[in-house]
């Protein structure tokens, strides 16, 4: 047994055996429940990301198709839209260093700070949110939660080998105090709210 072992082994047999709860933490959400897509929307847009709107009829996906038709190299790990490089065949992050704009879909949002729970289920390949140039994350507005003390209980945080709130694109005002977006991450979020297994009017694209 080596010393450390025999420090260790000595603190935890002169422990004291009691039962200490821990106390409980309010959630902080009394009074009327907010709205909370609207309070995510502003949060998310005083961050230096943006709402995307689904159109009232139609395609609900017509405003990522829009934005992804003239990108070179489209990363998409979600079922309703796909892009030309499959996230299957990645092998390293680093193939993934020339994706213009990524999809992704997010776990939950918290309202009062504009984030989504990027987590390994989703992104399938962790980095894919942070290499790209643009990101654009599609969230199911019921799995919008008021505050960071609702977000704290959700299952993802103990469940999920990785799991990162993501708050806004990438930025930084360290340099004369200048706000530059895109300096170590994606120089744009968007967040399209859309329901799980919505229907898109087809099965996948195949873009």
């Amino acid at each position: 047994m080596s010393a450390r072992d025999a420090i260790l082994g000595a603190i935890r047999a002169a422990r004291p055996t009691l039962d200490r709860p821990l106390p409980p933490v309010p959630a902080f959400d009394g009074g009327a429940a907010p709205p909370l897509l609207a309070v995510f929307r502003e949060s998310l847009t005083r961050m230096g990301g943006n709402l995307i709107e689904p159109p009232p009829s139609g395609d609900p996906l017509a405003p990522v198709r829009e934005r992804i038709a003239n990108a070179k190299v489209v990363c998409s790990t979600v079922v309703e839209i796909s892009g030309n490089r499959d996230i299957g065949a990645v092998h390293a992050p680093t193939d993934l260093a020339d994706v213009d704009i990524a999809i992704v879909r997010a776990a939950f949002a918290v309202a009062e700070t504009g984030s989504v729970l990027l987590c390994d289920a989703d992104l399938q390949v962790n980095a894919v949110a942070y290499l790209a140039q643009h990101l654009i994350v599609l969230l199911d507005p019921v799995d919008i939660v008021l505050n960071l003390h609702h977000a704290y209980r959700r299952p993802e945080l103990r469940e999920r080998h990785y799991a990162c709130f993501h708050t806004g694109p990438s930025a930084t005002a360290d340099i004369e105090g200048v706000l530059i977006h895109g300096a170590q991450g994606v120089r744009s979020l968007g967040v399209l709210p859309l329901a799980r297994h919505a229907d898109t009017g087809a099965t996948r694209d195949h873009r």
